[in-house]
């Protein structure tokens, strides 16, 4: 059998600021570090993976307790301890490879940020750089052109189709400006993502959620009157774990139904903390499970919990995990979609392939997915131009839609090339 081996890694990074702190469990964050790594196979082929870190998102107790960039190195210096784990090893495939490596890596990573009870998701964010690498190795030793021949034959059954158009989730952050709020509506985005768990304890948590929630619900409003504009529009909340309790969560949507905007709410995500194990079948809309499925096991016990939908983050997660949680999804008619951590151009089409694959999302007719980058980083047009082909058309959004024709998937949206940019970024001359 043609194995999976890797001869030689390297690694790098580049920093990327924020336009404004960007605000979710109940922290901020100011930078975003884009790590590249580089396999080399046994034949002279190479794979490039590109990662976004998100300390915050992987753990928010390592978050606060060091600096942001001390946070950053720490999660780089264990992809880069993987990378040593993986040299001159054999596999069948990345899944294979992921699976032998985790478990090692996840005591290093205790020991690395000194946390005993490390949040796996610090780890799985850490390896997506070292996965996405071994994909692209993985795809040129095998010949592979298109996603669903990436798929290893287990988890194929989920990413059998090919939607033409993926809705993006337009993502409001704690403070993110009322007028750009407004620009998104008249720019045609019709589903709204907005964060919740505020900052603060539980009881001012949830009144500053129900004061943000009236001003955006009335934004919007005002501004599709402005416009002339009855396009349906849909919210979705996001958490990120925040929420102790079933009563407050209750609360909050209870407040949603007195103001009116309860109809417009498609799902909610990840309200509570890992530890909670409420029933949530009987609120009256879709709840979804994002950062606590780690794996299969999680998977289940919150499909038995009542959770109607998951939210796959193979941009955090790794697609080795991510195919894996999503074979699940299909298996019990779950719904997925594909949110983002604020990554680069390059990553979108990651989210974006996997988002094109998945069935339709119920209530929309499409695939959904989101995208937050554009108006989060300062520097978004000069990363865009490092996209292997930053003007495809696809790569752009129109009325809060992506467009996919029969090129993006002929190219897998670039995400088995590596453009100029990174070529020369790592010193490659073909």
């Amino acid at each position: 059998m043609d194995q999976l081996t890797i001869r030689k890694v390297s690694s790098d990074f580049e920093r990327e600021k924020l336009r404004f702190p960007f605000g979710f469990k109940g922290a901020f964050l100011t930078e975003l570090w884009q790590t590249v790594v580089l396999l080399e196979g046994a034949k002279g082929q190479y794979g490039v993976g590109l990662a976004t870190q998100s300390v915050l998102y992987g753990d928010a107790d390592v978050f606060a307790s060091t600096s942001e960039a001390n946070g950053n190195a720490w999660m780089f210096a264990l992809s880069n301890r993987a990378l040593t784990w993986l040299k001159d090893k054999s596999f069948e495939n990345p899944v294979a490879a992921l699976d032998a490596l985790l478990p090692w890596l996840y005591q290093e990573g205790k020991t690395l940020t000194g946390q005993a009870k490390l949040n796996i998701n610090f780890v799985f964010n850490a390896l997506v750089s070292v996965d996405n690498a071994m994909w692209m190795l993985y795809a040129k030793q095998k010949n592979l052109s298109t996603f669903h021949e990436l798929i290893p034959a287990p988890y194929k059954s989920a990413f059998s189709h090919q939607n033409d158009k993926v809705a993006v989730m337009f993502q409001i952050s704690y403070n993110m400006p009322l007028s750009d709020i407004e620009q998104a509506v008249e720019a045609g985005y019709f589903v709204f993502k907005l964060k919740t768990g505020s900052p603060g304890d539980q009881a001012s948590m949830l009144k500053q959620d129900q004061v943000r929630l009236k001003e955006i619900h009335e934004t919007i409003n005002a501004t599709l009157k402005r416009i002339n504009s009855n396009k349906r529009m849909y919210y979705t909340m996001d958490a990120n774990g925040r929420y102790e309790k079933k009563a407050t969560l209750k609360a909050y949507l209870d407040y949603a139904k007195q103001i009116g905007a309860f109809d417009r709410i498609l799902f909610y995500e990840e309200p509570f903390v890992e530890a909670n194990t409420e029933h949530v079948g009987d609120l009256g809309l879709i709840v979804g499970a994002d950062e606590s499925v780690h794996n299969e096991q999680d998977a289940l016990k919150k499909i038995k919990l009542g959770y109607k939908a998951f939210i796959l983050k193979g941009i955090a997660k790794t697609l080795s995990q991510t195919i894996k949680i999503a074979k699940v999804a299909h298996d019990h008619q779950i719904p997925c979609l594909c949110s983002d951590l604020t990554v680069n151009p390059v990553l979108i089409e990651w989210n974006k392939i996997i988002a094109a694959s998945l069935p339709p999302f119920p209530g929309l007719g499409m695939g959904l997915m989101e995208t937050n980058g554009d108006m989060n980083y300062v520097a978004w047009e000069a990363m865009k131009q490092k996209h292997p082909f930053p003007e495809a058309s696809w790569t752009q959004a129109r009325d809060g839609v992506f467009h996919l024709d029969a090129s993006f998937f002929e190219k897998m949206g670039g995400m088995m090339t590596v453009s100029t940019h990174y070529k020369a970024f790592l010193g490659l001359k073909d």
